[in-house]
């Protein structure tokens, strides 16, 4: 029930009473006072009254939208305005379902929808990925002449780019005379998102005016697709244009800084964070906290991890992570278990990083023991990954015949992390015939990529089997298998530089190439150094491919 009337003195008339909706310090109980009044005073019947009540109910980041849904619900006579109203605070509000449930009682009821219900019931569509819903909209629109409204138009095409449809995107955008900045955005995200990151870039090249929005879908894209140098330039070229990065371009240059190992860029962008006073939310904090961890500065990734005030799955999962990357698996581990006492449900990627602490603790008890909570406790059923770790675990151990049995036992058919992990302990622990056999089950799969004939050739090496090594080798050749090049990234100077194998495009190679020629001559002239005819430090088979003048 609504409260009961407690009216102060300031509300003498109905007039005076609407225009404290407008005031920007009114609380949800003074919107209480005022719908009591109006109640008492019968002016809740008025659909301009009832309106301004619903609407700050429902819109005002103080109102309440249950209270405002039981006034909608109650009132004698409802308007389009009241409808639309309704629709947009649900979308607001993340529930889309409720949204587009509110519309279909508004056409029983007999209200024909405007343009205005159509912008909000395709930011529905788009919340929910529903192509089929946009489409059966999109007829409706075209039935009551509302398509030609430019923001119905532009979400449309954002539907359409957005649900993977650009063909319709683009017909929509081509017919569009009057294409303003959100159109434009709304084409080159859906291009983007698609994977035809080079027609995006050719759009947004033509695009007359460019916002923050446009900047942030290409950094976000480019950053997605693994094009990470460029996810950077944009964002440096989106300052140089004197726009303000928002929160998506924020996340989206993060995460190209991780995977670069940008860290003096990463740092910069938190900088700009702070001076902007932008909320470390949960989606920004992560993305802080994975490119710490990835550019190896933990400590920092604690630092903001620990300064998040509301802290999700994603969160504790990438700090978890990098924890266990970093070494720190038993800080790694006690995180695991905070999150749960702090009734932080965890998911399945959370599980693959736990128990990688686990394996590198050789934590073999805790291992099995969190493997079956998660089915028996979260319900969540393990996917191979989660098998592969299981096998590490093991091998890491030296428990080898464990972790074929955890191989056969398996309630899906072993991949190639889950093999490449029995593969790798057979290398550790000198099980040479085990490896064998493990090969051929991942050709048996065909699953014969480079790096299970480069584990193999290695354990021959280990045991000293050259010949076996020059087998596989030759049979590499034969194969034609091909070897995906080895890559690395170092940041000098604020510019990351990327080294490929084979690539000797970089200015200052002769200066690289002198270098290690040195370190090569010194560490074979040191008097502890390893047997240099068994053993084969990976830079020495770099040099070996340097050409000699």
């Amino acid at each position: 029930m609504f409260p009961p009337p407690r009216i102060t003195k300031c509300l003498k008339s109905d007039k005076r009473t609407l225009s404290l909706l407008y005031h920007s310090h009114l609380s949800l109980r003074g919107a209480e006072q005022i719908h009591a009044h109006l109640l008492v005073s019968g002016a809740i019947a008025d659909p301009y009254a009832a309106g301004k009540l619903v609407a700050f109910l429902a819109l005002s980041a103080r109102g309440d939208l249950a209270h405002a849904g039981l006034l909608f619900h109650r009132l004698p006579c409802r308007s389009a305005f009241l409808w639309n109203t309704m629709i947009r605070a649900h979308v607001d509000r993340n529930r889309p379902l409720e949204a587009l449930s509110l519309y279909k009682q508004m056409l029983s009821t007999g209200f024909s929808p405007n343009n205005y219900t159509f912008s909000f019931i395709l930011r529905a569509c788009l919340d929910l990925s529903s192509l089929s819903d946009g489409q059966k909209f999109h007829a409706q629109i075209v039935k009551l002449g509302w398509e030609p409204y430019d923001f119905v138009q532009n979400g449309l095409i954002h539907v359409y780019s957005s649900c993977g449809d650009i063909d319709s995107a683009r017909r929509l955008f081509d017919g569009s005379s009057n294409r303003d900045v959100i159109s434009w955005t709304a084409i080159v995200s859906g291009y983007a998102k698609s994977g035809r990151i080079d027609a995006a870039r050719e759009l947004f090249d033509r695009m007359p005016e460019r916002n923050a929005v446009s900047w942030s879908a290409m950094i976000t894209s480019y950053s997605q697709i693994g094009r990470f140098r460029e996810a950077l330039d944009f964002f440096n070229e989106m300052q140089l244009a004197g726009v303000r990065p928002n929160h998506a371009g924020i996340v989206g240059a993060l995460s190209a800084c991780g995977s670069l190992g940008a860290l003096d860029q990463g740092r910069w962008i938190h900088a700009f964070v702070e001076r902007n006073t932008m909320e470390l939310d949960r989606v920004l904090g992560t993305a802080l906290i994975d490119m710490y961890a990835k550019c190896g500065s933990i400590e920092t990734a604690l630092q903001v991890f620990d300064a998040m005030s509301e802290r999700d799955v994603f969160a504790y999962t990438s700090m978890i992570s990098g924890l266990s990357n970093h070494g720190h698996s038993e800080k790694a581990i006690d995180l695991f278990l905070k999150m749960r006492e702090e009734g932080v449900r965890p998911n399945e990627v959370t599980f693959i990083c736990v128990l990688s602490a686990c394996g590198r603790m050789g934590l073999v008890d805790q291992g099995r023991e969190i493997l079956a909570s998660m089915d028996g406790v979260y319900g969540i059923r393990p996917g191979v990954e989660h098998y592969g770790c299981l096998v590490d675990l093991l091998g890491r151990a030296g428990l080898l015949e464990e972790a074929k049995r955890a191989v056969r036992q398996m309630p899906m058919e072993p991949d190639s992390y889950v093999l490449g992990a029995l593969l790798n302990a057979c290398r550790e622990h000198g099980e040479v015939e085990l490896g064998k056999e493990t090969v051929e089950s991942l050709v048996e799969l065909g699953l014969d990529h480079s790096g299970v004939h480069v584990l193999l050739s290695n354990m021959y090496a280990s045991a000293y089997r050259w010949e076996d090594v020059l087998k596989v080798r030759k049979g590499m050749e034969e194969k034609k298998v091909k070897k995906v090049p080895g890559c690395s990234m170092i940041e000098v100077d604020g510019v990351a530089c990327e080294f490929v194998s084979g690539d000797w495009s970089h200015s200052r190679m002769d200066e690289i190439v002198s270098t290690m020629k040195g370190m090569d001559k010194q560490l074979r002239s040191s008097e502890d150094s390893l047997d240099w005819r068994n053993a084969r430090p990976m830079h020495i088979a770099l040099l070996e491919s340097i050409p000699i003048d």
